[in-house]
């Protein structure tokens, strides 16, 4: 059965269009039928059966607000599922000079569903550990230091289901970042607040080094696409 199992969710992904547009949700936006049509090259009526297919299958959920529908990765276990499989498609030979940046743009600093990742993410937790703002000694945890300068910076540090910090590993720099509850929070303040702006399909380019040299990130030591 578990065999069988497996053999379903990996049929979801195994139509080329509908995994474009899994890829496409994963910058953790709510994005239209017609916007995922788009993407994937697709007819409107085309890309709705295979939304149908992916909500049925709990890979994406509808979410009405008004009159507009959009569509977003269900959770973010099924967007690291995704992201995790997409580093096979990735890792293939980069010809020309346009994919040559955009990889290289994508392994500076890009979305992993709703947090940061690359090398900025990487660096961002290696600093916030070397400047104690988050501990391993009993898990990953925010310590009271770690919560008053993220306080500083205008980040919501709120307590629910979801867990504050996990490690996620980054396939590009095959070391963790930082995902959970607060890394998203994080990326929403950053974006709000002017410091990085999304930069082309996931990818996001740092327009203020201040608040993230605060929470330890040395760009001095950081590779430039």
């Amino acid at each position: 059965m578990e065999t069988i199992a497996l053999a379903e969710v990996a049929a979801v992904l195994a139509d080329p269009s509908r995994a474009t547009m899994c890829l496409v949700l994963l910058d953790g936006r709510a994005w239209t039928v017609g916007e995922l049509a788009k993407a994937a090259g697709i007819a409107l009526s085309t890309a709705s059966e295979h939304v149908t297919r992916l909500a049925g299958a709990g890979f994406v959920v509808r979410v009405k607000q008004g009159r507009a529908s959009y569509v977003r990765i269900a959770d973010p276990r099924v967007a690291e599922l995704i992201e995790h499989l997409a580093q096979h498609a990735e890792h293939r030979p980069v010809t020309g000079l346009k994919p040559s940046l955009r990889v290289r743009r994508l392994g500076f600093a890009r979305t992993c569903y709703d947090h940061l990742a690359g090398e900025l993410g990487v660096a961002l937790r290696d600093g916030m550990l070397a400047t104690g703002l988050v501990d391993t000694a009993d898990g990953l945890t925010l310590t009271p230091r770690g919560r008053e300068k993220l306080g500083e910076l205008g980040v919501p540090v709120a307590a629910g289901r979801r867990p504050l910090l996990r490690d996620c590993l980054d396939w590009t720099e095959r070391r963790d970042h930082l995902a959970g509850a607060l890394p998203a929070a994080l990326l929403d303040r950053a974006v709000d607040a002017g410091w990085v702006r999304r930069d082309g399909h996931r990818a996001v380019k740092v327009l203020a080094e201040a608040p993230f040299a605060a929470l330890g990130v040395d760009f001095g030591t950081l590779g430039r696409p």
